[in-house]
């Protein structure tokens, strides 16, 4: 009976702190120390520093496949044909360049001897919320044979924009391309950038890999390294013009509705003043921006709009900014 009742309390435990409420008290802590002991232990020997003697750069990655294949950023390796891969016990590997998505910041490497070599377990970043637990690696200031990679650990902030998440965990340069795990140890997302503070950082959600995993296996390399959201080709749109505001109108007024565009198709209309988004108020053209590019493409959202004295609510599917462009 107590060893049962030991095992219905540690299960008890473990769902309390998979969930994103905070640590209530010292056993929540202690067992939260031990599954992020448990985490680094199973995703240390997958880490990999990835260094370029012609360019002299070097970030991170991780491997995902018995086979080598390693996922990193894209800015990680561009530029990149081969690429030195070291392990965290000192060992050189050779490693073959595949794809990038420039505009998501994921890229490919491929191990050149087949292995078996060490790996982790994919897992999924769309249904990660702010609050969530989770786990950075990464070779810090770049490859250092006298330590392993440091290990941070932190919350997730924010969802998006786009692909991308936010996390308060602790990273430099050359954490670049490095893994993010969430609390159960399998692979959520992968460093891509440094924010105006180190312990506000922006990572690849690791489900933009399995969208693009065949063009990425096969070498292409497509996309825009952007550091505006807003203009990233990946950015979900309705396919509309904003007017400019007038006086203290609360919406945002359509000036033009893009041929071909969802919105044209759901039936939007120059004049049309959109009030808001999924219930969520829209006072200006800034807050629908913001809130549509935390939104995914193929995700439909409805629209609150007012046209004339007749108030509507229209459902759109957002589709890519530069299928939109092609379609044009």
């Amino acid at each position: 009976m107590k060893i049962s009742a030991i095992v219905m309390t540690a299960a008890l435990l473990a769902a309390t702190l998979h969930a994103r409420e905070p640590a209530a008290s010292v056993a929540d802590l202690r067992n939260l120390e031990s599954m992020v002991a448990q985490v680094a232990a199973k995703a240390m020997p997958a880490t990999v520093a990835l260094v370029s003697e012609k360019s002299g750069s070097s970030g991170s990655g991780v491997i995902v496949s018995p086979d080598g294949l390693i996922l990193t950023a894209a800015h990680v390796i561009q530029g990149m044909g081969e690429v030195d891969v070291y392990f965290p016990d000192g060992k050189k590997w050779l490693g073959k360049v595949l794809g990038a998505n420039y505009s998501k910041d994921i890229g490919m490497v491929k191990m050149t001897d087949p292995g078996p070599w060490p790996f982790v377990l994919i897992g999924e970043s769309k249904p990660l919320e702010a609050g969530d637990w989770v786990v950075a690696l990464g070779h810090s200031a770049g490859f250092d044979p006298a330590r392993t990679p440091p290990v941070r650990f932190g919350r997730v902030m924010s969802d998006g924009p786009g692909n991308f998440f936010t996390t308060d965990c602790t990273l430099i340069g050359g954490d670049s391309g490095g893994p993010l795990f969430g609390i159960d140890g399998k692979l959520v997302g992968i460093n891509s950038s440094i924010g105006v503070s180190w312990k506000n950082n922006n990572h690849a959600g690791v489900d933009g890999f399995r969208e693009d995993w065949d063009r990425l296996t096969e070498g292409q390399t497509w996309g825009i390294l952007q550091m505006n959201p807003l203009a990233n080709p990946e950015t979900p749109v309705l396919g509309i013009g904003m007017a400019m505001q007038r006086g203290r109108d609360v919406g945002v007024s359509i000036q033009k509705v893009e041929p071909n565009s969802p919105a044209a198709a759901a039936g939007v209309r120059v004049g049309d003043m959109i009030r808001s988004v999924d219930g969520e108020l829209v006072r200006e053209g800034a807050d629908l921006q913001q809130v549509l590019v935390k939104r995914e493409v193929g995700d439909k959202v409805k629209l609150g709009i007012l046209r004339g004295e007749e108030s509507l609510e229209i459902e759109v599917e957002l589709v890519k900014r530069e299928e939109l462009y092609k379609v044009r």
